[in-house]
């Protein structure tokens, strides 16, 4: 729906929402140490008492997803993210100490963070608690009030969530208001509506939006390590995760061998999927739809495509259900290439040389992760020195994303901006740079650099800019 064509009562009660949530910020503005750890602390409780709730709420959107999916995907992320904040967070809010340029010594310079007032979340799907509930607690960390919505696709946990942060859900309306910044975590095609929307306002985003992540062994790599790892973050929640490897690159010569250590892998990992609770189902049936589009179209274009174990168990009616599929022989005439697939298939191209496979990511849009398979650390040094990514891990996948220390985003088209740990609050701060000017200083600039300006002004100038002969300074006289 456009931002035009929301109900004007939805857009009338969102922004006395906001009007309400900016008027309470500027009362009790600034908000302490005291009261932030506090609502981190109410959050982090929520949370932990509500699991079983949680977990229900998101397998009723999937239709299918194990609990311990959504604890160790979900759950134990956000409640250690939470915890890390509440341990750093009185060192992050101390001003930090910077140095005055020489020329202005012994005056003294700091940095500030301030919240920036009101800011808006808007959650994903895919994770609708974690992508939901993580920047809520970073924006909560650097002291400000906070508009969520999550996101329609998932209403259950939606409803779920409302419930516990107290908080109306909102409408896509949300971005047209003058938030102090927004972070939307979905599609690339939505967050281009979203930066339209928020630059009306010159409200600064932060983007979170995905893209063709590639996963690259290198011929020495142990193979059946590297396609266990792959295959197990790529079929985590079924594909539907942003920092999933969207395709791999295989040396031509191990191949056959990758192949069949997927196909090991998968039918380890997810036996008998279409009856496995451990194997996630997808969140709707336009994006089943669309897996079976994509898989059609490769097919139909000399692909061969394998789903491990798909015809073992019976699929219940209405289900949901897509099987772990690998696609071999893809090529750029394909969708499976040209699109973010978000979802259980794994288009495994072979390479011939480790530049060939360079190439073959480089001529590609930036993605949001790169994995890379290998134990030689000048190749590695290579890889990371000559690909541009969002974020990187090194012999395995995914697992960047929950470094407290390492900022979390995208480059180009997969997004913008960063967070997590003292990124998030960072990102959700504005770092107020002070200057302290010393007395001396100060009387003494009074009398060098501020009109009238005399020859002995004009030496100095001289010296600064590294002038050696300082011409007179020529007067005119206006008539």
């Amino acid at each position: 729906m456009r931002l035009d064509e929301q109900p004007d009562a939805v857009i009338e009660s969102l922004r006395h929402l906001f009007e309400r949530q900016r008027s309470s910020f500027r009362q009790c503005t600034p908000l302490g140490l005291g009261k932030r750890l506090e609502a981190l602390e109410i959050l982090l409780q929520s949370i932990v008492n509500r699991q079983d709730t949680i977990i229900e709420a998101v397998k009723a959107d999937f239709g299918q997803r194990s609990a311990g999916e959504t604890r160790l995907l979900e759950i134990f992320p956000l409640v250690d993210e939470i915890r890390y904040l509440k341990r750093n967070l009185r060192r992050w809010m101390q001003p930090r100490s910077a140095t005055a340029n020489w020329q202005f010594l012994p005056s003294r310079a700091k940095i500030v963070y301030q919240p920036l007032g009101v800011v808006g979340v808007i959650g994903a799907w895919n994770y609708p608690v974690l992508l939901t509930l993580s920047p809520l607690a970073n924006a909560i960390a650097a002291g400000n009030h906070v508009i969520v919505k999550p996101s329609e696709l998932a209403p259950a946990t939606a409803e779920t969530l409302r419930q516990m942060i107290s908080d109306r859900e909102v409408a896509s309306a949300c971005f047209a208001l003058p938030f102090g910044h927004i972070l939307f975590t979905g599609s690339q095609g939505v967050g281009k509506l979203v930066m339209k929307a928020a630059a009306e306002n010159l409200t600064p985003v932060t983007l979170e939006l995905g893209g063709k992540s590639p996963a690259l062994v290198h011929e020495s790599y142990p193979v059946a390590t590297a396609a266990d790892r792959i295959c197990s973050a790529k079929f985590w929640n079924a594909g539907q995760t942003c920092v999933a490897p969207d395709y791999v690159l295989v040396p031509s010569t191990r191949m056959d061998e990758f192949v069949h250590k997927c196909e090991i892998v998968i039918s380890k990992r997810y036996p008998h999927p279409a009856s496995n609770a451990d194997y996630t189902h997808l969140i709707s049936q336009a994006a089943w739809d669309r897996m079976r589009d994509l898989v059609d179209d490769a097919q139909s274009k000399g692909a061969c495509v394998l789903q491990v174990d798909s015809k073992h168990g019976d699929v219940p009616v209405g289900s949901r259900f897509f099987p772990p599929t690998l696609i071999l022989g893809a090529n750029d005439l394909m969708r499976v290439m040209q699109e973010e697939i978000f979802g259980p298939i794994l288009p495994i191209v072979e390479y011939s040389g480790i530049d060939d496979a360079l190439g073959f990511i480089n001529a590609r849009p930036h993605p949001l992760a790169l994995y890379y398979f290998d134990r030689n650390e000048s190749r590695i040094k290579k890889i990371l020195e000559q690909t541009i990514s969002g974020g990187v891990t090194i012999n395995d996948c995914i697992f960047h994303f929950v470094q407290h220390q390492l900022p979390f985003g995208g480059v180009g088209p997969s997004g913008m901006g960063a967070y997590h740990g003292f990124d998030g609050f960072s990102a959700f701060s504005k770092k107020k740079g002070v200057l302290l000017q010393n007395a001396l200083v100060g009387s003494f600039l009074d009398r060098a650099f501020r009109p009238p300006y005399t020859p002995w002004s004009d030496r100095a100038i001289g010296l600064l800019v590294g002038q050696r002969k300082v011409r007179p300074i020529q007067r005119m006289t206006l008539r």
